[in-house]
C-alpha cells in the first residue's frame, strides 16, 4: 500500500511557509536554496538565500562577479566549498544554457557540484517532473514507515531512489507533493531522535511502530567527528579572518588565529587547496 496518499494530505495541512514553495520561486533560486541546504539549518539558510538572491538573481549575475565575492557571501554557512561550487554551476549554465537552468536530469548532473541529490529536487520542485527525491529525513521515513527499521543505515544511492520510486505516484503534481512531503515528515515529525508518532499521518500503517519499535541493529552511517577544536573549526577561523579583509592577511596575522602550528598549517593548505584561498604579495587572500 502506498503512503503517498496520507503524506500528501498531511502536507498540505501542516507545510511551513517557506520562501522557496512558494508560488513564482524560480528555478535558479530552488538550485541555490537546495545547496545552501544542505546540512544547514532552514532558520539560517532563509535570510542568506534573500540576500544572495537580491545580489544574485540570476546565474548570469554570480558569474560575473569573482568567486572571492561569493565566498565572502557565504559568510558563516558552513562548508564553504558549497559557494565555489554554486559560483562555478553558475558560469556553467551561463554558457552552456544561455542562462537558463535546465530541467534535464542529465545535464544538471554535468554542472559543477551538482549531485544525484540536488539534480533531482531541481527537475521535481522547479519543473514538476517525476523524479524520486532522497535525502536524509526522506530515508528515515521510508525506514521506519515501510521497512521497520528504526534507522536508516549508511547511504545507497541505488537503493534509496529505488525505495523512493516505489513509493512515488504517477500523477506529476502528486509526485512533486509526495518529494515534499516526505521531507517535512521527516524534519518536523519522525524526527532522528524523538519522533512524534502521534502526530504522524502514517502512524496506523507503520511497520517500525508496528512491530514494537525493535531496536536497529544494522549497519550505521560514519558518525562526523565533532566541530570543537577540529580542522574545520581551525578553517572557519581562516577564512572568516579573510572574508572580514579588503587587504592580504598576513602570515602573522593567520599565525594568531590558533595555537597549534600544524594544524594551523594543515588547515590553511586544506584552504590553498580547495580554492577557498589564494597566497598573495604580503598574505593571503579570498580567491
Amino acid at each position: 500500500m502506498s503512503i503517498a496518499p496520507a503524506v500528501n494530505q498531511w502536507f498540505l495541512a501542516n507545510q511551513r511557509d517557506l520562501p522557496w514553495r512558494r508560488k513564482g520561486f524560480g528555478a535558479w533560486g530552488i538550485l541555490v536554496s537546495e545547496i545552501m541546504l544542505q546540512q544547514t539549518p532552514v532558520a539560517r539558510v532563509i535570510p542568506r538565500l534573500e540576500q544572495w538572491l537580491d545580489r544574485w538573481p540570476t546565474p548570469a549575475a554570480l558569474a560575473a562577479s569573482p568567486v572571492g565575492d561569493a565566498v565572502r557571501a557565504w559568510e558563516r554557512l558552513g562548508y564553504p566549498r558549497r559557494a565555489l561550487r554554486l559560483h562555478a554551476a553558475a558560469v556553467a549554465i551561463t554558457e552552456r544554457h544561455d542562462g537558463i537552468v535546465p530541467s534535464d536530469i542529465d545535464q544538471l548532473l554535468a554542472l559543477p557540484g551538482i549531485g544525484d541529490y540536488t539534480a533531482r529536487a531541481v527537475a521535481a520542485f522547479a519543473f514538476g517532473l517525476r523524479h524520486p527525491v532522497v535525502d536524509t529525513n526522506v530515508r528515515r521515513v521510508i525506514a521506519r514507515a515501510v521497512l521497520g527499521q528504526g534507522e536508516a543505515g549508511p547511504p545507497s544511492t541505488r537503493r534509496d531512489l529505488a525505495a523512493m520510486e516505489s513509493q512515488l505516484p504517477v500523477e506529476l503534481a502528486e509526485a512533486r507533493l509526495f518529494n515534499a512531503g516526505m521531507m517535512e515528515l521527516g524534519a518536523l515529525v519522525c524526527t532522528a531522535r524523538s519522533p512524534q508518532c502521534g502526530a504522524c499521518p502514517l502512524a496506523e500503517n507503520c511497520a517500525w511502530r508496528s512491530d514494537g519499535y525493535p531496536a536497529y541493529l544494522g549497519p550505521r552511517a560514519v558518525v562526523q567527528a565533532k566541530y570543537e577544536g577540529s580542522d574545520r573549526q581551525v578553517r572557519g577561523l581562516v577564512l572568516a579572518e579573510l572574508r572580514a579583509s579588503d587587504i592580504p592577511v598576513t602570515a602573522t596575522e593567520i599565525e594568531s588565529l590558533w595555537p597549534d602550528a600544524t594544524q594551523r598549517d594543515r588547515a590553511l593548505a586544506g584552504l590553498l587547496d580547495d580554492g577557498l584561498a589564494v597566497a598573495v604579495p604580503g598574505g593571503y587572500a579570498l580567491p
